[in-house]
């Protein structure tokens, strides 16, 4: 193909020369034909892209479409359910929601109901009533001298530098109207997490917020931050679900004058933060360090956030909180499948457990232990929907987090770029002229929005079930399809001779 474009490049240049000379016309078009055989000899002679130097020129058509790809997907190719982390149909029911506009459905479900996978919620012909006020939860132990009363839906994770000033500042201003918690993520405590909303505080590896020279814990920096009234909770984080047992990433591109200050650390820099803390190495360390930052931020809650790997770890800290008689308010139980802003690929698809049977273990465990009631119990991990909720409590969650879904309320179209600095929408960017695109006065009303229709739904969804509270959740009212087996079996035995009849 190089070969062919100098013959024809040079033959056509002649041609049109040519033309020139008798007729007078054809300089510009002269002109780009050799610019573009100009760059050609150089995309030939190069050595670090073998597309370019077999075709030169046309290479960059391919580069084109591979960055545009991802667009050309979502907006011609993908179904209403297709779409990955979230379909189409999901993000458009948080768009939907934070708009505060009609979320309804025509037609009929577009899902394939008759698989084995397949679940649903087991309905009551004597519904209860829909409770109008929205569900609440107490968080606080027997150690906890300020109980906070939270949300059942609230935010996850987060950190400013994952995110825009003006995304921080929308979900803060909206978590203040919905009453509900921001969690600051492990970036740490900064300006835009105060405009008035309810805080829960996380401390990661970096120990940003209140670290000190040497990149430790500083028992000083963190009393004085722990005890702002705005703090209701602290949150100590041992891993994310996204990349379970790899520090907290923030790229380069994203680490500005201002958060490499907020954080302690060199600008334009990546940020890794550590693995694992550094002001504890076993189980009886974590819970001396929970007493430790409850008795310094006064008696708030304390907890813990991790993503559930060996389980014999998990149940080895139950063992310590029961010796040393000492237990956090809160554990957070982070799925596989949760999100992140940066994460090595290998990472966020091949370790961790996803949510669903990590709550189900954590909760078992903590009952077994007899601890169940100490502790309140915190879901994160693809929570976008009123169902998604209904389901975490039925698997043992007392409380729920989400990033994504309010993430899309504040405009995120999923176009993967959170890495990049290039995000589209404002949301997950450093870049000032795209972060003026999130106007914070209509972002901040759609974060209230989600919440409070996301919740309605599932207040909906639990008086379909014939329930008048949320405590009364199980996992019996759920059904799956691989329940019918027996029943398909009887409405085919012919097919099915070797199959036992019931």
């Amino acid at each position: 193909m190089r070969k062919n474009f100098f013959i024809f490049g040079i033959a056509l240049l002649i041609i049109t020369f040519a033309i020139y000379l008798l007729f007078d016309i054809g300089l510009i078009f002269m002109a780009v034909l050799v610019v573009l055989l100009l760059v050609g000899y150089a995309n030939s002679v190069q050595h670090k892209h073998a597309i370019l130097r077999n075709f030169p020129v046309l290479g960059y058509f391919r580069y084109l479409f591979e960055m545009i790809a991802p667009e050309i997907q979502q907006y011609f190719i993908e179904r209403n359910t297709d779409g990955k982390p979230f379909s189409r149909s999901q993000r458009s029911l948080a768009y939907q929601r934070s708009k505060n506009i009609d979320a309804t459905t025509p037609f009929g479900t577009q899902l394939d109901i008759n698989q084995s996978c397949y679940e649903g919620i087991k309905h009551s012909i004597f519904p209860a009533t829909v409770n109008e006020e929205l569900p609440r939860v107490l968080v606080g132990g027997p150690d906890c001298k300020q109980p906070y009363s939270a949300s059942l839906l609230n935010i996850s994770a987060m950190s400013f530098g994952s995110l825009s000033e003006n995304a921080i500042v929308a979900l803060n201003k909206g978590a203040q109207k919905g009453n509900f918690y921001h969690n600051t993520g492990e970036g740490g405590l900064t300006q835009f997490h105060q405009q008035g909303g309810d805080v829960t505080w996380q401390i990661g590896t970096g120990y940003f917020g209140c670290r000190n020279a040497e990149g430790g814990f500083d028992a000083e920096k963190f009393e004085q931050k722990a005890n702002l009234p705005e703090v209701k909770m602290i949150e100590i984080k041992l891993s994310q679900g996204a990349k379970p047992g790899h520090g907290g990433v923030l790229p380069a591109t994203k680490n500005t004058e201002e958060i490499a200050k907020i954080r302690g650390v060199e600008p334009h820099t990546t940020i890794l933060s550590p693995p694992g803390h550094s002001a504890f190495s076993d189980t009886q360390g974590l819970i001396t360090f929970i007493a430790e930052l409850r008795r310094l931020s006064n008696g708030k809650p304390i907890g813990f956030k991790l993503c559930i790997g060996k389980t014999t770890e998990f149940e080895a800290i139950c063992e310590a909180m029961v010796a040393q008689n000492c237990y956090p308010d809160f554990i957070t139980v982070d799925g596989a499948e949760g999100g992140t802003g940066a994460a090595p690929l290998e990472f966020s698809d091949g370790v961790g457990m996803p949510y669903e049977p990590a709550l189900i273990f954590v909760n078992k465990t903590l009952v077994f232990y007899g601890i169940r009631d100490k502790i309140r119990v915190i879901c994160s991990g693809k929570i976008i929907s009123g169902y998604s909720i209904l389901k975490a409590v039925a698997l043992g969650a007392d409380m729920c987090n989400s990033a994504r879904g309010f993430m899309f309320s504040l405009g995120c179209i999923q176009a993967l770029r959170c890495n990049t600095n290039t995000c589209p929408t404002g949301v997950a960017t450093q870049d000032k002229m795209l972060m003026k695109g999130l106007v914070v006065s209509d972002k901040s009303e759609r974060v209230f929005h989600f919440h409070r229709n996301t919740l309605h739904a599932a207040n909906e969804l639990l008086a379909a079930a014939g329930k008048s509270s949320f405590a009364d959740v199980d996992i019996n009212i759920f059904m799956r399809g691989d329940e019918f087996t027996h029943l398909a079996d009887l409405y085919f035995p012919d097919n099915l001779k070797s199959v036992t009849r019931y």
